[in-house]
């Protein structure tokens, strides 16, 4: 079946790598009645995959159950899943059918399978080695022709060595394994998916359809979404229903909306703490845009060189030797054993800072000025300021920064600071 038909028929929106081999394992292993595991993060939609699985099964026209094993008490699990008979215990005042009971010929999904008590797994592995299980209170052994499809956010193996889970149902459950990609995976589909749930939304409500700018857009593709899909969702309807005045919505408005832990940026921010940015008053967005600033930088320093290359064919190695100390840069700046840049203090216009040390970097002024800015001219400011706080001492300016030595010598030269 064509995996576009199984897209649309399921709602299942992106096109991402990871997604379309995750799909094409799911449909390739459908019509058999093998078990399946699929693993993923909490919000990346686990759950659509074992529909998938159902809807394109032979037990199709079978029931099918989704089951949380998380949700359910220790002590009232085995009778949902298994059944009980009157009188077993405390309050089993009627004969009770259990999931794997009531939904034989179809299929159960296990969601959350790495909670289950050791007692219940060694129940479960009885089920998917002959397809017996007995009811709380019997002594009775029935049959049951039951598909199992579970899923876990847990690494099992490793609960497994914890003496939490059993081995041996782990290879039973595993059968066939399906890996779900977070949302940080499939970055290319962030946006379309913002556009689905605001597009739904819109629909729904009869309200205005809710649009992003171009910088809102970088800003939901950069964000590390621990939620993943669930989060995007909820983030997308708050914002239908909050900024639908505010059409489109730029990346200020947006980041209202998504909470920005520093430690969640994806880069490296050495010093970040009571002495790195945090601790100097920078704000979020000031962070952010660093990270942009010196992204784009790296791509260009990047470009230079392969054009270089390039243009230089026939006399590469003499380009190279030209070049060695840029090309060393751009390619372990990150390294260790990159000499540090001296200390000399730089001796720049002083800046108005803050009265207080603890007050915030920026004061409201500030940021009425950051918005009329090029992003070059934030940078040079942030540099500026870094500097004047630590009265020139270059490696101290680029700890609070978040960027190496190195990396700050060659701003400084190509700001003419020096």
């Amino acid at each position: 079946m064509e995996l576009q038909s199984i897209k649309n028929r399921f709602e299942i929106v992106g096109n991402s790598p990871a997604l379309n081999h995750a799909l094409e394992t799911a449909i390739k292993v459908a019509p058999t009645d093998m078990s399946v595991l699929i693993t993923g993060e909490s919000g990346v939609g686990k759950e659509s995959f074992s529909k998938i699985i159902h809807a394109l099964s032979g037990r199709k026209h079978g029931n099918f159950i989704a089951v949380n094993c998380g949700a359910i008490p220790e002590g009232t699990i085995d009778s949902e899943l298994f059944g009980h008979e009157k009188g077993s215990f405390t309050g089993a005042t009627d004969a009770r059918k259990g999931y794997f009971e009531a939904v034989n010929g179809g299929t159960i999904f296990l969601d959350e399978v790495g909670e289950l008590p050791l007692g219940t797994q060694a129940r479960l592995l009885r089920i998917l080695e002959n397809g017996e299980f007995i009811k709380v209170g019997s002594s009775k052994v029935l049959k049951t022709d039951v598909r199992i499809i579970a899923a876990t956010n847990r690494d099992l193996l490793e609960r497994a060595q914890q003496g939490k889970f059993r081995e041996d149902l782990y290879y039973r459950l595993a059968t066939v394994p399906i890996r779900v990609p977070r949302l940080t995976e499939r970055k290319e589909d962030i946006n379309i998916l913002f556009r689905k749930f605001a597009t739904l939304f819109s629909e729904k409500n009869h309200s205005p359809l809710v649009q992003l700018d171009h910088d809102a857009q970088l800003l939901l593709a950069t964000y590390s979404w621990p939620g993943n899909i669930r989060q995007l969702k909820n983030i997308a309807e708050q914002i239908c229903v909050l900024e639908a005045d505010s059409n489109p919505v730029s990346a200020a408005i947006l980041q209202q909306y998504i909470p920005q832990p520093v430690n969640q940026l994806p880069l490296a921010m050495g010093g970040i703490g009571s002495e790195g940015l945090s601790g100097q008053g920078f704000s979020e967005r000031d962070i952010f845009y660093k990270f942009l600033i010196d992204m784009k930088k790296d791509v260009s320093d990047l470009k230079r060189i392969v054009m270089g290359l390039i243009e230089n064919t026939g006399n590469r190695e003499e380009f190279i030797n030209n070049n060695k100390e840029e090309i060393s840069h751009v390619l372990y700046k990150n390294e260790a054993n990159y000499a540090p840049i001296s200390e000399q203090p730089i001796i720049l216009p002083q800046v108005s800072m803050p009265a207080s040390p603890k007050s915030s970097f920026i004061d409201v002024q500030h940021v009425h000025e950051v918005n009329n800015l090029t992003i070059a001219e934030q940078e040079l400011d942030m540099i500026k300021r870094a500097l004047q706080r630590n009265n020139g001492k270059r490696n101290k300016a680029a700890k609070d920064l978040g960027i190496s030595e190195r990396t700050l010598y060659r701003k400084i030269k190509h700001f003419e600071l020096e």
